[in-house]
């Protein structure tokens, strides 16, 4: 019998393939950064050939690190970059364009083209999501606006759309050759073209965003099997069982199944999710309504999420485009040597601001600065801006829920970060909680792969595998939480009313 699930997570900055066993423990990883393509101000793409190259070499990775062969994995699940659109052509497995991706802002045109006519929530009542940049729907419109011949070849059926599942799934179950177009329900949720209640496509918003209809995939549950690994691949005949959007992947590896439960995760952005059970809930406070997950026929679970665009990513700016760090560690080093932030806010609205302002026009900013602050004071300020951001969203949340958050269970690469959970901790004023296993996405998808075939049970056999590794307790006395709050806000508005016409 096979003993193992292997998970395939295709993210923004790298692509991994993580072998599970059933207690929910890593066996072996495999990962392979891929290059991010930033043409202009604002662009942000991917080479989705690359991406597929780099898949496949991490599975072989994956499987050789830990000995094993297609016969000791049971099924696959994948998980992904939820918002980043491939187009390619289903005759020949070449994208028509490189990938656009989620924090990419350059289709604002077509958002307000769109929002012309009823406004930025035009949709929002039957797909949950606001018009805005983020969503895979003004990708698609882009280039099929902007691509010479990709409108012909859409019309005459030869291009279809993907985000990063269904392109990796494609290729996996054969291309060309029979390859599977499918992607689930979480995913889908997260394109402004599926209706919440239906689960089904809109005719009617895929014609205002000039996308025919044969380019989409079709929508099946988060858990079930879509179908097999081609003959060529490692994964020979394995079932390829499970899909959840890298976000909904987290809170189902953090085993919050029911309604009430949450997870942030922190990676290049960072996504706070609150599992509003079988209830589809629209946010009053700036949050986006969207699926979380559906096991096979069961009832779709609904969530609210707070989706903040640059989190993690702030760090790779400071390592990267300012040279102030050589690695990720080292920001905590820095922070470390200063007691506070020196009146420093960092506002890092690259891509505008995310939830719960949803302002495109604001602009990254660095205020409070005199000529004592230094780059220890902009390396912390760097961190406290990810937890910032998180206290506005998580004020949204409860304000929406009705019943505040009690705790914070949290994942992703950051959590790593002691000064950072710790700070996080202090400005919510609740304990913040990491799971033994913080690689939650890719956990994620191989529980729903896992249960598919039955190598879990249910539920209850996942919950029980979850396990607490470590607990951070609120420190910070109110009055100081106040007043960094006020600080905080005070310094996001800065970043507003940035982009005029003429600002590129």
């Amino acid at each position: 019998m096979a003993d193992y699930i292997l998970a395939i997570d295709q993210g923004t900055t790298s692509s991994r393939a993580i072998i599970f066993d059933k207690k929910g423990s890593i066996i072996a990883t495999g990962q392979k950064e891929h290059e991010q393509i930033l043409p202009k101000a604002g662009w942000v793409e991917h080479d989705a050939s690359e991406i597929w190259r780099n898949v496949q070499e991490v599975i072989g990775l994956a499987l050789s690190r830990a000995d094993l062969t297609r016969h000791d994995i049971a099924a696959v699940g994948i998980t992904n970059q939820r918002e980043t659109a491939v187009v390619w052509d289903k005759t020949t497995g070449k994208p028509a364009y490189n990938a656009i991706v989620w924090q990419d802002t350059r289709t604002q045109a077509i958002v307000d083209r769109l929002a012309a006519d009823g406004g930025v929530e035009r949709f929002k009542p039957v797909v949950g999501l606001p018009l805005a940049t983020y969503f895979s729907g003004t990708k698609i419109a882009w280039i099929l606006e902007n691509v010479d011949g990709a409108r012909e070849k859409a019309e005459a059926g030869d291009l279809i759309f993907g985000t990063t599942d269904s392109w990796v799934l494609w290729n996996l179950t054969g291309g060309v050759d029979g390859g599977v177009h499918v992607t689930d329900v979480t995913n889908a949720s997260r394109t402004m073209f599926m209706d919440l209640e239906t689960l089904e496509w809109r005719d009617d918003i895929l014609e205002a965003f000039g996308v025919p209809r044969s380019m989409m995939p079709e929508i099946r549950s988060s858990s079930e099997v879509y179908g097999a690994a081609e003959d060529s691949s490692l994964l020979r005949e394995t079932p390829i069982a499970g899909i959840l959007g890298d976000q909904q992947a987290a809170t189902f590896g953090q085993a919050a199944f029911q309604k009430g439960e949450s997870k942030n995760t922190y990676g290049t952005g960072c996504f706070l999710i609150f599992n509003t059970g079988e209830e589809i809930v629209h946010s009053k406070n700036g949050l986006l309504t969207t699926v979380g997950y559906k096991l096979g026929d069961q009832p779709t679970h609904y969530a609210l999420e707070g989706s903040i665009a640059v989190t993690g990513s702030l760090i790779q700016w400071l390592r990267d485009q300012l040279g102030i760090i050589s690695s990720a560690p080292e920001v905590e080093e820095l922070a470390d040597k200063v007691e506070d932030n020196g009146g420093v806010y960092i506002v890092p609205a690259f891509s505008g601001l995310f939830a719960p302002y949803w302002r495109p026009d604001a602009r990254g900013a660095i205020v409070g600065l005199t000529r004592y602050a230094n780059k220890n004071h902009i390396a912390r300020a760097a961190l406290e801006a990810v937890a910032f951001q998180t206290r506005d969203v998580l004020d949204a949340v409860n304000a929406d829920a009705g019943v505040d958050l009690t705790e914070l269970k949290v994942d992703g690469g950051m959590v790593a970060n002691d000064a950072l959970m710790q700070f996080q901790a202090d400005v919510l004023g609740v304990p913040v909680v990491r799971p033994v296993v913080a690689e939650t996405t890719a956990l994620g998808a191989a529980y729903a792969a896992g249960l598919a075939v039955g190598f879990w049970n249910g539920l209850d056999d996942l919950s029980a595998n979850w396990q607490e590794d470590k607990r951070w307790e609120p420190s910070m006395d109110e009055a100081e939480r106040d007043r960094q709050l006020r600080l905080w806000r005070k310094a996001v508005t800065k970043s507003m009313d940035w982009v005029d016409d003429d600002v590129k």
